[in-house]
């Protein structure tokens, strides 16, 4: 591809070139905590770009705002909130709220979301969303980020006989959609089956083959739906899947974060067992509803 030429519609571009991926992706890494989750976007998009995601800029080489988004020829689900999702990185937070009123940059006739890791993302999304009539959730956690793999603890103590250690499969998909607090709906399930296809994931098994306890990677290559089986608690399967998941993200060159509610109090003591960094910024998410669909 001819890296001359980004696609340009008004004032955006569309990065289209492997070469500024690649550059964007150095250039990102520079501005943790806050980039995470466009890193998290665009290392997919540069490794296969298995959830066809293509990234916005507001000007190129010098951005003040990035947005990844779901590739406009990509087929895509008007009620799928949880696959129409845009990460959003800013330097300058005007440049954001000039991306976001541009045309053509954000699909404001469908459900979706929008998440970032910086604090005045709800305010100026929700000022843009409010004028064009839609409904906009916010949801807020502590972000949390594994220590490097050398310094991750042992988990080969954790078992006094080793489980069953696998990864999922999309058969099990229907119990992840059950059991996730976002979940229950057929978007959901369809999405948890793409993420199982796409990414990483760890589980524990029964002796009949059945998952108790795992996780999984979403889009941004953020740790998500990290659950066990309410019978199968308290036997040490959560911290080993959660490190081992972190394990093998770690060792594919991606950064092992996560996010957490303040109320889950559980899985608070369980990152801090592990020495899981909590960072300064929280991250922020989105659910945006056009006023169709609301209801």
């Amino acid at each position: 591809m001819r890296c001359g030429i980004a696609r340009a519609l008004e004032k955006m571009q569309v990065l289209n070139c492997s070469t500024k991926l690649l550059i964007l992706e150095k250039m990102l890494k520079s501005h943790f905590p806050e980039s995470l989750k466009v890193y998290g976007a665009v290392m997919n998009i540069n490794r296969g770009n298995p959830f066809q995601k293509e990234v916005v800029v507001d000007s190129w080489p010098d951005f003040k705002a990035v947005i990844t988004r779901r590739q406009k020829e990509a087929e895509t689900d008007n009620l799928d909130h949880y696959t129409n999702a845009y990460a959003v990185f800013y330097k300058d937070v005007r440049a954001y709220q000039q991306l976001l009123e541009e045309h053509d940059v954000i699909n404001w006739d469908q459900v979706f979301q929008i998440q970032g890791l910086q604090s005045e993302l709800y305010d100026v999304s929700k000022a843009v969303a409010n004028s064009k009539q839609l409904g906009v959730k916010l949801t807020s956690f502590k972000a949390v980020h594994f220590s490097p793999h050398s310094t991750l603890p042992d988990t080969s103590s954790l078992m006094s006989s080793p489980p069953q250690l696998t990864y999922l499969s999309v058969t099990d998909a229907d119990l992840l959609n059950r059991t996730w607090s976002r979940g229950g709906n057929e978007q959901c399930l369809q999405y948890i089956k793409n993420l199982i296809s796409c990414f990483p994931s760890v589980c524990v098994r029964d002796d009949k083959g059945n998952p108790v306890s795992w996780s999984l990677t979403d889009q941004f290559a953020t740790m998500c739906h990290g659950y066990t089986l309410p019978e199968y608690r308290r036997k040490g399967y959560s911290r080993l899947v959660a490190l081992t998941l972190a394990r093998k993200l770690q060792s594919r060159g991606f950064p092992s974060q996560g996010n957490v509610l303040d109320d889950n109090l559980a899985s608070i003591s369980l990152l801090k067992s592990v020495h899981a960094e909590f960072l300064p910024c929280r991250f922020h998410r989105l659910i945006l509803t056009p006023a169709a669909f609301s209801g």
